[in-house]
């Protein structure tokens, strides 16, 4: 098993949300966070004053998938994500060691 965790533009929250549900991907954690990567922010006026905004609103999408599914599931991400510009996103893959429903008691692979 593999944890996808992709980083994306907010405004694409519902596009890609809709898109995982359509390939099938049932299970994630959406969580709203903030960062920078190359671009390190920009400076904006406010009031008059100059202030340097490095960090973004971003939204972070944690999945779980099998190993066979790792490619197809980035292809989704991607299409539903990709504006072309500087600040689309990243995405990460690490490997799951193991996954336990608390329900049931389930592991590995049922417990997705």
């Amino acid at each position: 098993m593999k944890r996808i965790t992709a980083i994306v533009r907010a405004e694409k929250l519902e596009a890609l949300k809709d898109a995982l549900f359509a390939a099938n991907v049932r299970g994630m954690t959406i969580v709203q966070v903030m960062g920078c990567g190359n671009q390190h922010g920009w400076k904006e006026y406010v009031r008059g004053t100059e202030v340097l905004l490095n960090t973004i609103p971003k939204v972070q999408f944690d999945l779980v998938v099998q190993e066979s599914q790792v490619d197809e599931v980035i292809e989704v991400i991607c299409s539903a994500a990709r504006t072309g510009e500087v600040g689309d996103g990243k995405i990460f893959v690490a490997p799951v060691e193991e996954v336990v429903r608390i329900r049931t008691g389930e592991r590995g692979a049922s417990a997705l």
